[in-house]
């Protein structure tokens, strides 16, 4: 089962248990359908939480109330973790255009495939993808001037490496 990073529990609301999660999925969602999320404790073993309720607050964040999290001193100690959503939730609620919809795509530099996005992270001016490279996470930046193409139907970025970047990560 493969799981992707959506964003985070970033506060506890109230004083039953609900929590503010902040999402990246790129747009208004109330996660119609998703039985859980799943929160990594410890690393790669990913723990179910099942949803109760969730309402919105905003484009990026929604309310949330989990099974069993009836208290705001049980809530508060789920913050701030990560949330991930199995693959077939995540592929059902994010936006096509979003930066967290390239998860799972492969970064190819040239004729090479670098390997696979595991991570999105959203700056100002560019888009940080983290990839397993020789054994060890790399951050490649994707921006206008380096991004040649994307292929969709194959889940493939062809982006063009600034030189020297990857003997960094050996």
């Amino acid at each position: 089962m493969q799981y992707f990073k959506i964003g985070k529990l970033a506060a506890s609301h109230g004083i039953t248990g609900e929590l503010i999660l902040q999402h990246s999925l790129g747009k208004k969602t109330l996660l119609k359908g998703v039985e859980a999320i799943f929160l990594e404790q410890p690393k790669n073993n990913f723990l179910p939480h099942f949803i109760e309720k969730i309402t919105s607050k905003s484009d990026t964040e929604i309310y949330i109330k989990l099974e069993g999290i009836n208290s705001l001193e049980i809530a508060r100690k789920l913050t701030p973790k990560e949330v991930w959503l199995q693959e077939d939730d995540f592929n059902n609620h994010k936006a096509k255009a979003a930066p967290i919809a390239l998860l799972g795509y492969n970064i190819i530099d040239g004729e090479t495939d670098l390997g696979s996005i595991i991570e999105v992270m959203e700056m100002p001016h560019q888009i940080l993808c983290t990839i397993l490279y020789n054994g060890n996470e790399a951050l490649i930046p994707i921006h206008e001037a380096n991004l040649i193409k994307m292929d969709n139907k194959n889940k493939k970025v062809y982006v063009d490496v600034p030189d020297g970047l990857l003997e960094i990560y050996g």
